[in-house]
């Protein structure tokens, strides 16, 4: 008569001792936040996402315009260096001659002498050679002032000369584009002021698609990168070409991964110029009502040490030197949701929505009932 109520009360007894084991998604708010925090958590720091917060992350992706790394003055060219190839013409009026045939030239009265010398390439010296010259240092000088130099040189020998010095290839005065493109090729820059996107169309623009490349430009040793999709939509950033810059498109496809009690735990791909924490949460299918903690939303990620002011000190880095942290946002209060849609999500960020404590409960009541049930069945009949 007795055994089914013993029998109740030894599945009770198991059923509370099992309470701890029951299955989860993953930690619960007081795992982070309580005072039985994993010791490994310790050197992590726990930051709450807030208007400040959000403020100094967008301020510190603003530093890596393009605009703010190089500026918007156009280089000054064309100045000729080693490797670049030169054309020199040389005119000189009768009698005295010192080169070629006569060659007439349209409103002159009297015939004119030009000689065409060969293509030149400048030497590793800084070099060319003109007959009656000799060597003439021409690295980092203007077209104009290397025509007046010829000139100068050659009066007293040749009557009345006139030089003209035309630049036939530039590899110097070039930009560098390879990547992600049609065509990898240096980009002669000219007078005009070529332009960043001037040079990706040069080279027949990108293979992937616009959202999903992400440009870095280098230049001396500063190197920075940005979404092309930012550039084309802020011309500030179409930024004037020099000498020497190498452009890299590079195909990269940003995600981050949603874990927990979110609508799905999945990685999700997102745009290269980025989207905001309300975003991210309404791709994984917003909270899950019967399930979610709207206080416990996590963002694990790492950042630079110069991000944001910390709150645990010392410090711990990694070996790479960034900082492990978790952002906390209490969607329970209704500021955080402007705040959300201020919060920049990072690439390879983990989203993570905790069990609200009472889920557990109901794990727990659920399997009870699952239990007992058929215990109680067994005793009516």
């Amino acid at each position: 008569m007795h055994l089914p109520r013993l029998a109740l009360l030894a599945v009770w007894a198991a059923l509370l001792c099992a309470c701890n084991t029951l299955p989860s998604t993953g930690f619960l708010k007081g795992d982070v936040e309580g005072q039985n925090v994993a010791p490994d958590l310790g050197n992590v720091q726990l930051v709450d996402v807030t208007e400040p917060v959000a403020q100094r992350l967008r301020a510190k992706q603003s530093a890596h315009l393009f605009s703010e790394a190089f500026g918007n003055e156009p280089a000054v060219v064309p100045r000729v260096g080693p490797g670049d190839v030169l054309e020199v013409s040389i005119w000189e009026a009768p009698p005295a001659s010192l080169f070629g045939s006569t060659f007439d030239v349209r409103g002159a009265t009297t015939p004119t002498r030009m000689t065409g010398l060969p293509e030149q390439v400048i030497s590793s010296e800084g070099q060319i050679s003109v007959p009656f010259v000799g060597h003439l240092n021409v690295a980092g000088r203007s077209l104009p002032q290397i025509e007046t130099e010829i000139a100068d040189r050659l009066k007293g020998r040749a009557n009345d000369p006139q030089v003209l010095v035309r630049l036939i290839r530039n590899p110097t005065s070039s930009a560098t584009v390879v990547g992600e493109v049609a065509n990898s090729a240096l980009v002669p820059i000219t007078p005009r002021g070529e332009r960043l996107l001037d040079a990706l169309a040069v080279v027949g623009g990108v293979r992937q698609p616009v959202n999903k490349v992400t440009i870095q430009m280098t230049r001396g040793d500063t190197v920075q990168s940005l979404p092309l999709d930012s550039i084309i939509r802020d011309p500030k950033q179409n930024v004037p070409l020099h000498p020497g810059d190498v452009i890299t498109a590079m195909f990269q496809p940003l995600s981050f991964t949603a874990l927990g009690a979110t609508g799905k735990n999945e990685e999700v791909n997102f745009e290269t110029q980025g989207i905001t924490l309300a975003q991210a949460l309404a791709r994984t299918g917003g909270l899950l009502d019967s399930q979610s903690d709207a206080q416990g939303i996590y963002i694990f990620r790492f950042e630079p040490i110069d991000a944001l002011e910390w709150p645990r000190q010392p410090v711990a880095t990694t070996k790479d030197g960034r900082v492990p942290v978790i952002y906390r946002l209490d969607m329970k209060n209704p500021a955080s949701y402007f705040v959300a849609q201020d919060f920049p999500m990072s690439n390879k960020d983990l989203l993570y929505v905790s069990d609200a404590p009472a889920a557990q409960m109901q794990k727990f009541l659920n399997l009870l009932f699952t239990v007992i049930y058929p215990i109680y069945a067994v005793k009516n009949l």
